[in-house]
């Protein structure tokens, strides 16, 4: 790999803005291999070279994922002059390092979102080519019938003429239901149920594509990925 700047590197793993990490390795509290960075133009190989901070070393990544349990009452953008984002939520590092969310989810809906700096792969996931199946949980005024299911594996056409990809539809015993569906288009669940005399009173985002939600986070919590759990977002049904 091609060396790199070291105030880039450290740029790009979040650990200040570039003022900030020229400040620090003048006050000699970067070292590079053993010895104290000589200056912040210095290059090295990100992946072969040992840099700490304060004696705590720092592994480059280009590129950072992240899970996150998105809460009610926040907006899937990366900023907003009135209202809070999702980034908003995050540690003052991981806003440094160029983090946006994957997709949306409306204000109102909660779970499973993924932040990240990766452009392409937030591409492949959104994408309705790389058919990738996202998960739902939703609560209707009316429990969903057989009718809806049908109409939703056939595919629906919404009021507006907007046309949706066939979709999964499951009536749950407690009367809620789960969607599946492989687009992002406009508030499309609600729409769909909507369409079919069934309005949305909450929904809640569990999975996209062999990726779940971790019961572990609470809502507003995040935590990186794990390469493994990476790999399965990709994963078809």
């Amino acid at each position: 790999m091609p060396k790199m700047r070291l105030d880039k590197l450290l740029s790009e793993c979040g650990v200040a803005s570039r003022k900030e990490i020229r400040q620090l390795i003048r006050s000699g509290r970067v070292s590079v291999d053993g010895a104290a960075a000589a200056s912040p133009e210095m290059k090295l190989d990100p992946y072969k070279a040992l840099v700490c901070l304060d004696g705590t070393k720092i592994e480059y990544a280009k590129y950072h994922y992240y899970m996150m349990n998105k809460p009610a009452g926040v907006l899937s953008a990366t900023d907003d002059g009135r209202q809070k984002t999702v980034l908003d939520l995050v540690t003052p590092e991981m806003r440094k390092i160029g983090l946006f969310p994957v997709g949306r989810l409306d204000k109102d809906t909660t779970g499973l979102l993924i932040l990240t700096n990766d452009g392409e792969f937030a591409h492949r996931v959104i994408s309705p080519r790389s058919e990738i199946v996202k998960v739902y949980h939703a609560r209707t005024e009316a429990p969903v019938d057989e009718a809806d299911i049908t109409a939703f594996k056939e595919g629906l056409t919404l009021g507006d003429g907007t046309k949706c990809l066939p979709a999964g539809l499951k009536l749950l015993p407690d009367g809620s239901c789960l969607v599946e569906v492989m687009e992002g288009k406009y508030h499309q669940v609600k729409r769909m149920l909507s369409s079919r005399g069934k309005p949305v009173t909450e929904l809640k985002r569990l999975s996209i594509g062999g990726l779940k939600l971790d019961k572990a986070l609470l809502p507003g919590g995040f935590r990186a990925l794990e390469e493994n759990e990476l790999c399965s977002v990709m994963k078809k049904k």
